[in-house]
């Protein structure tokens, strides 16, 4: 990846509003991965990540700056809720299973790119396939003659194939069924070699393949799966998988603040909230967790924490952990103007988004200025007169406000409509100024 920390920034700019000291941190500590692949191997091994804690509201853009980051640089991507973890010798998911959760984003990751570089001998094999199943092979006796004839037959029926002249007619397939379909990948190896065991012995004794009688169009989605998987080195993607999970792997730990005990508190001896924070010491000092690719080591993953600190300080968790994240950002709420830019500036805006649901009923909205002024006002409103839950109050208020409309969409098809102040005050105005109601609606 050749780009500077201000070109990252730059493209976090076009979906991620505001929040400059968070974008800048996570640009920076990218940045720094792709300098250390540079060094000398040596040298390499000496650099680890400087794990980031994100400290804001819900709905301030936590989660969107890391995800977005992710979905645009190709990056092996997990969330997981600190919360839903437990102490090891308690029941429930132990801390290693984000690490194995990672493994298997970055192997799909990997495959899918794969997969998309040889989309067309895929698609060869695919049309291969469903040509010979429509035209029957001659017996090994015919002439050789009679077998030149099925050879040009078969390729006029690939070029029938490939441009769609087919689709409607009606072919028999043996769909065969993968042993490990349904495995959680984020199983203890232990647990999950015992699974795995079992789904074989009861395989065994269910039909390995199911013959269905399906389109060619159905055929062709059907097909490409198998074909691929007889095109794919898989045991080479498993090993890129775990390299790239490895070097450019980002975990992000939500809800944090949840597993930090309040130093109000009468006692700070919590099992499942103490215990989860010691578990997650190694993680992300860096250890080798087990999962169904290999051994997968958990130096040099980038983990970004974050959470509101409401209840609780950053102080409050463990001193161990609070050292493991040396770089913090205080994220900024997100006022009127904040707002408005969010629903104005980014590529694929929620006003945008609604615009072109509705224009899939031959229905056009356009909002006008004042009205998503108004909404951004409301919706400040109504984060200042009850709890705060940033950008998310967005999606309440225009849902709000589109109701109607999204409901009768169908009689006003082939209609223009502009939403404007009147209709988003008629709305909400009487919503924001009760604060009861404003408690439960919005």
């Amino acid at each position: 990846m050749k780009y500077t920390p201000k070109e990252i920034v730059a493209i976090l700019d076009e979906y991620v509003i505001g929040q400059n000291n968070a974008k800048k941190t996570i640009a920076v500590a990218l940045r720094n991965r792709m300098r250390r692949l540079n060094l000398p191997k040596e040298m390499q091994e000496e650099v680890t990540p400087k794990n980031i804690l994100l400290i804001g509201a819900t709905g301030v853009g936590k989660t969107e700056i890391a995800r977005r980051l992710a979905k645009t640089f190709s990056l092996p991507f997990v969330k997981v809720e600190a919360s839903k973890y437990t102490e090891v010798g308690f029941v429930g998911r132990d801390v290693e299973s984000m690490v194995r959760d990672l493994a298997m984003a970055s192997y799909a990751l990997v495959k899918k790119e794969h997969k998309e570089m040889i989309a067309e001998s895929i698609d060869e094999l695919t049309i291969e396939k469903i040509a010979k199943k429509l035209i029957p092979e001659p017996p090994s006796s015919a002439s050789e003659e009679k077998k030149e004839d099925y050879k040009i037959a078969v390729e006029k029926m690939k070029q029938k194939v490939a441009t769609g002249q087919v689709d409607e007619l009606k072919i028999k397939l043996e769909i065969h069924k993968k042993p490990d379909e349904g495995l959680d990948g984020s199983l203890p190896p232990e647990v999950a070699k015992i699974q795995e065991s079992f789904s074989r012995i009861l395989g065994g004794l269910d039909k390995k393949e199911v013959s269905k009688e399906v389109t060619v169009k159905e055929a062709m989605t059907i097909l490409k799966n198998e074909a691929a998987e007889e095109l794919l080195d898989n045991e080479a993607i498993k090993n890129e998988a775990l390299k790239r999970a490895e070097e450019n792997g980002i975990i992000f730990i939500d809800e944090i603040d949840k597993i930090a005990v309040n130093s109000k508190s009468s006692s700070r001896q919590d099992p499942s909230k103490e215990g989860v924070q010691r578990d997650l010491l190694p993680i992300i000092e860096g250890s080798t967790v087990t999962t169904k690719l290999g051994q997968l080591s958990s130096e040099h993953i980038l983990f970004i924490g974050a959470g509101a600190f409401h209840l609780a300080r950053p102080s409050d968790l463990i001193p161990e952990l609070q050292g493991r994240f040396p770089l913090r950002v205080e994220m900024e709420s997100l006022d009127e103007k904040a707002l408005y830019d969010i629903l104005t500036i980014p590529k694929n805006s929620i006003l945008r988004q609604y615009a072109e649901l509705l224009r899939t009923e031959n229905v056009e909205i356009v909002f006008d200025e004042n009205s998503i002024k108004a909404m951004a006002k409301f919706a400040a409103l109504a984060n200042e007169k009850t709890e705060d839950i940033g950008a998310r109050r967005l999606h309440t208020v225009i849902e709000r406000v589109m109701e109607d409309i999204s409901f009768k969409a169908d009689e006003f098809a082939g209609e223009k409509i502009t939403i404007d102040e009147n209709l988003v005050s008629s709305k909400l105005s009487d919503l924001i100024e009760n604060v009861d109601h404003a408690r439960y609606i919005l």
